[in-house]
């Protein structure tokens, strides 16, 4: 049976997902004959692809586990499969966390039995919730003393321990265990904390959430790896439903996933597996390629040679080389560009204008334009992104994820809620008011020429504007003289408490009684406890006050709907933890802990996905290094900002502390100096290969000599800078 299964190696699109596809097609349609097949044409292959008989899978039971390594990607996989299979074999794509979550879950009472646990529905912790209550957990015991010594505040230290946890988790560590590698990978000349004192805080909060039925990335993960695999009835489950198993970019997964592959393929499953040698998008952040990259023993391997003919991959070997030997005279083709500037201000503009003026002459689609930077701090997004809107050019961001606080709509109505329940009147002032009243009287303004919108509706949403009818001056004036503040019933009056009412307006004083009649009549109801909760108090303001039967723009819909999200989240896991110990608090102490998590910015708005209808959206593309690689886009024309920052080699935020201490090929081994210069090596040549195979005619490296911070950059890309052919620069615009 090992002969069967393939192992498929390839760079950055050689078409090693097609491949896979190709395979899936022949397991469940083994009658088929692939003549067309683009890789491999030979007789050879034919006559040793023959599938056994028992992968003659039913179309209701297909018996295939397919995954990925992210969520865009399941959802792209499971639509290529779906297309190619004619929508006749249902396959439900997994990414390797989702599938295990959903396996702990589906055989939790194996569970309960061999943990002895409670019998209660498990309830997932969002990461956000996981902090907040960890925190609460642990306060007594992280005093000034242990923040002195970590040498940070109490929340990023809580997240550092929390995921220390997830990475032992996916490593396939147990809990107990964490304590030991940590004492020999940092070593006696540390100045963190004790490795003992570590292990103890997560197992105090790994036993508390079991208690009480909350599960965690990290506690899933063990879950599955350490207890439900090697139970023996789940063993025959598993076996049971899948007879192959499908697994794309598996250099970004997980040590445990190859316990899980190797389980299968021992009792009998075959396997389909890409691997992308230059990939390695999560290594630092639970991933374990080399450890994956065992699985190729057991496999045939097929290697898809070279780079795609319409990308830059065969200059990824010659500017490898130029940024690893400096010293080497070489210069780069003219399909690489520079951008030069002093200042990194002029940096931004400059760049911008040579993407308009390209777009505007035709020579390039904005949605084949991407900008990639090692790190976009909001200064750079903000004018780039309003330069190009100037010039009528849509920018989208990858995963934009702002703080939810930060959209107006939010703020309001964490204000209204304020102003409905009682308690909560220290977190509500004047301005907080005044922005209320703004937002929520807010009505869509149709057109003045409908019969323009009717060629394009799509537009009908961006022209027909939002206008307010209760306008900031008249919202602050209104704010000042009408609100009441009071600890526990802040109260907004008649707008005849206003001397000069009449300044008001017809139109704001109508928009001000209706706001005020609707929380009166909230406030009524929420004193007889007709309103459930928060939750439908939130719900009864956007569809009185937001929604109208108007089509809202994205970005708000998909702060409205993270909220939400958010809010049914919070409060069923304060629901579960007064079922198991009631705590005598008031009764809106949750609202007040609600509106505090969401001030600390801690919760963004990147609510579940809303897939789009239609072609691709026409915006060039914004992206951090780690966010495009993850996507696995490409385009025609790369423009890499600040090219001669030193974060193109460093990890950054997409590296975990400790997350080299639990690969399997080194466990607990120091992490050297030594090391560290290795691996920004090995990060940078992955990712020069693998962004120049995504690009297909033209890269832009953009650099100026300062950076923000006004110092000399100084970073591993600069002779790549000064090899090139053709400047642009201040004076030179091309």
């Amino acid at each position: 049976m090992v002969s069967h299964s393939v192992w498929i190696v390839g760079t950055s699109r050689s078409g090693k997902t097609a491949r896979l596809v190709e395979q899936f097609c022949s397991w469940v349609q083994p009658e088929k004959q692939y003549s067309e097949s683009f890789y491999t044409k030979s007789q050879a292959r034919k006559k040793g692809g023959r599938i056994p008989e028992f992968l003659y899978l039913k179309q209701t039971e297909p018996g295939v586990l397919v995954l990925a390594a992210n969520d865009d990607n399941r959802r792209e996989l499971g639509d290529i499969i779906v297309t190619s299979t004619l929508g006749k074999y249902p396959v439900r794509a997994k990414t390797p966390l989702g599938f295990f979550q959903d396996e702990v879950i589906l055989f939790w009472p194996l569970l309960i039995n061999s943990l002895n646990l409670e019998a209660q529905f498990p309830v997932r912790l969002r990461p956000e919730t996981e902090q907040e209550l960890a925190t609460k957990l642990w306060r007594s015991q992280l005093d000034e003393e242990i923040l002195r010594i970590a040498g940070m505040n109490e929340s990023r230290l809580v997240r550092r321990i929390l995921d220390l946890l997830q990475l032992a988790a996916y490593s396939g560590v147990h809990c107990e265990d964490i304590a030991q590698i940590l004492t020999r990978g940092l070593g006696e000349n540390s100045t963190t904390l004790e490795p003992e004192f570590l292990a103890s805080l997560l197992s105090d909060w790994r036993n508390w959430c079991l208690e009480r039925g909350l599960l965690t990335y990290g506690i899933i993960t063990e879950l599955y790896s350490q207890y439900l695999l090697s139970d023996r009835n789940y063993q025959q489950h598993l076996t049971k439903r899948y007879q192959a198993v499908l697994a794309d970019d598996v250099d970004d997964y997980p040590s445990v996933a190859r316990l899980l592959f190797e389980l299968l393929l021992d009792q009998g499953a075959i396997g389909a597996f890409s691997y992308n040698p230059d990939g390695a998008v999560r290594l630092g952040l639970g991933a374990d390629p080399t450890y994956l990259e065992g699985l190729a023993k057991r496999c045939r391997v097929e290697i898809l040679t070279g780079p795609p003919p319409e990308s830059l991959g065969e200059q990824a070997k010659q500017m490898v080389e130029l940024v690893t030997e400096p010293m080497v005279l070489v210069s780069l083709p003219e399909i690489v560009h520079s951008i030069q500037t002093t200042s990194r201000a002029q940096l931004l503009r400059q760049t911008a204008e040579v993407i308009a003026n390209a777009i505007q002459s035709q020579q390039v689609q904005a949605e084949e334009v991407a900008i990639i930077a090692p790190g976009l701090d909001a200064i750079a997004r903000y004018t780039l992104v309003e330069i190009l809107i100037k010039q009528n050019i849509q920018v989208e961001s990858l995963n934009d994820q702002r703080p939810l606080i930060s959209s107006p709509v939010i703020r309001a109505l964490l204000t209204m809620l304020a102003l409905v329940y009682p308690g909560l009147g220290r977190l509500v002032d004047r301005d907080a008011v005044a922005e209320m009243l703004v937002v929520l009287s807010r009505k869509q303004q149709p057109p003045e020429n409908p019969t323009l919108l009717t060629s394009n509706s799509s537009l009908s949403t961006h022209n027909s504007a939002l206008s307010t009818q209760i306008d900031p001056v008249r919202a602050g004036l209104i704010a000042d003289y009408c609100f009441v503040p009071h600890p526990d019933r802040p109260n907004l009056l008649p707008v005849s408490a206003f001397e000069r009412w009449d300044r008001i307006g017809y139109a704001a004083t109508t928009a001000y009684n209706e706001i005020l009649e609707w929380l009166e009549q909230q406030r009524s109801q929420q004193e007889l406890r007709l309103i459930p909760s928060p939750i439908s108090l939130l719900d009864r303001a956007i569809q009185r006050f937001l929604w109208n039967g108007s089509n809202l723009p994205y970005e708000q819909l998909a702060a409205l709907r993270e909220l939400l999200e958010t809010a049914q989240h919070y409060w069923e896991i304060d629901t579960r933890l007064r079922q198991i110990a009631p705590v005598e608090t008031t009764p809106h102490t949750t609202i007040i802990e609600f509106i505090q998590l969401l001030r600390r910015g801690t919760i963004t708005a990147n609510p579940y996905p809303v897939r789009p209808i239609g072609g691709a959206r026409k915006a060039v593309t914004l992206a951090t290094i780690f966010q495009y690689r993850s996507s696995r886009r490409s385009h025609r024309w790369h423009f890499w900002l600040d090219a001669g920052s030193p974060l193109w080699a460093k990890g950054g935020a997409a590296t975990l502390f400790g997350a080299p201490f639990f690969l399997q090929d080194r466990l607990g081994e120091p992490w050297t100096a030594e090391d560290e210069k290795l691996a920004e090596e090995q990060r940078l040549q992955r990712i020069l290969t693998d962004l120049l195979s995504r690009v297909s005619e033209r890269v832009y490296l953009c650099h100026s000599d300062l950076a923000v911070n006004g110092q000399e950059q100084i970073g591993p890309l600069l002779p790549l800078v000064n090899a090139c052919v053709t400047v642009i620069s201040e004076a030179n615009t091309k």
